[in-house]
């Protein structure tokens, strides 16, 4: 014997649907068409946003003293172009040791030595502490402090001595001061980074038997570059644009260059401090997109879709484009 079905009570609550549910005598109605919701706030804005712009490039381009046919001029000349490349040799040598310099400092503060540890603890503290510009002049005037330098034993005989104002060149002046400078920047970097990895990545190397310096270099590291890569990159456009205090220590890079031709020529200063301006606006983005590369690529295995290149993105918009092309004249 069947349980009879218990009565449907109709809820107050809820209100006829003006469409009856499809079914054998009821054919299916036309579909309900989604309204996006209306934001006014974000059309209002956007506007603001482009009549601003708008203004600043009208102003940019169009004021006479801004002298853009002079910055033409001076963009490529071969003085200018000499002065970008000591810029970049500086740039390379001492983004190159200042992370070695780092590393090293960055192991010392994770070793078990005490010394170690209060060695490379002082070094981050005190460089980080000084500003760049007394680190290059305190190095300008060294040979006034030192003029020979010796390796031997302490307070007794010297095995080797040199000439410390021989070594002392204006390239190798700006390239040890930043360098020393960038390692202890670089140093906290590399530590964060280190210590972001996994501890159970460590036991596993060490359960495996591997060599602690197998482990470092192929396990541990390559892991860490993913959170040290983005924060390094900021190291190293905060150096492109610290190379300018290279100046102050005689060495005519990309500023110190368009600062001595501002002296001379008075009525180019202004085009001439926008020709650095490009220049080094040019040397960050392409490290910009260098980074994005770089991330991308250790970011394999830890993503599980890689983020779009820019082109990928070029060609996927242009994708939509057409899929909408397509659905508005097939109306």
């Amino acid at each position: 014997m069947s349980k009879p079905k218990p009565l449907e009570r109709p809820c107050p609550n809820r209100s006829p649907s003006p469409h009856p549910p499809a079914g054998p005598g009821n054919p299916p109605g036309p579909a309900e068409r989604v309204l996006p919701l209306r934001r006014p706030g974000r059309w209002i804005a956007t506007a603001l946003v482009l009549v601003l712009v708008a203004q600043a490039v009208h102003g940019l381009l169009t004021n006479p003293f801004y002298q853009w046919d002079r910055f033409a001029y001076w963009f490529a000349r071969p003085v200018v172009l000499d002065g970008l490349l000591i810029t970049l040799q500086v740039t390379a040598y001492s983004a190159v040791l200042g992370l070695i310099g780092g590393v090293l400092l960055a192991l010392a503060r994770l070793s078990a030595n005490p010394v170690l540890r209060s060695v490379s603890w002082t070094y981050v503290w005190l460089f980080r502490s000084v500003p760049l510009i007394v680190v290059l002049l305190f190095l300008y005037n060294f040979s006034a402090l030192y003029p020979k330098l010796s390796i031997g034993v302490p307070f007794g005989p010297a095995f080797l001595t040199f000439d410390e104002s021989r070594l002392a060149t204006d390239m190798a002046l700006a390239v040890v001061g930043l360098s020393l400078a960038e390692a202890a920047y670089a140093a906290e970097v590399v530590r964060a980074g280190l210590l972001s990895v996994d501890h159970g990545q460590h036991e596993a190397a060490s359960a495996l038997g591997l060599p602690k310096r197998y482990q470092f270099t192929r396990i541990v590291f390559p892991q860490a570059l993913r959170a040290i890569v983005p924060a390094y990159v900021n190291l190293l456009l905060g150096l492109v644009k610290a190379t300018s205090l290279v100046f102050y220590v005689s060495l005519l890079d990309l500023f110190g260059t368009v600062q001595s031709l501002g002296s001379t020529y008075s009525g180019d200063v202004v085009p001439l401090l926008l020709v650095a301006t490009a220049w080094y606006v040019l040397l960050t983005s392409v490290i910009s997109v260098v980074q994005f590369y770089v991330e991308r690529y250790y970011a394999r295995g830890a993503l599980r879709t890689l983020p779009p290149t820019p082109l990928e993105r070029a060609r996927a918009g242009l994708r939509d484009l057409g899929v909408r092309f397509r659905k508005e004249t097939a109306r």
